[in-house]
């Protein structure tokens, strides 16, 4: 999956979440994004696999 999909879906979701939601803010699901961010960065360091390979992984779940 390269980014520009990941980026969509990721969108898709946001505004799932934000319709199921309502309370929800742009500023919470940005912290949330910034947490799978994270996560990833802890998977490439830990496994020694690229971005992509990972969030190849996390797709195919």
């Amino acid at each position: 999956m390269n980014s520009d999909t990941l980026e969509g879906k990721w969108k898709q979701i946001k505004g799932e979440f934000k319709q199921k939601y309502g309370s929800l803010t742009d500023n919470d699901v940005t912290y949330t994004e910034g947490k799978f961010d994270e996560m990833v960065g802890k998977l490439q360091e830990k496994t020694g696999k690229t971005k992509e390979e990972i969030k190849s992984e996390i797709d195919n779940w």
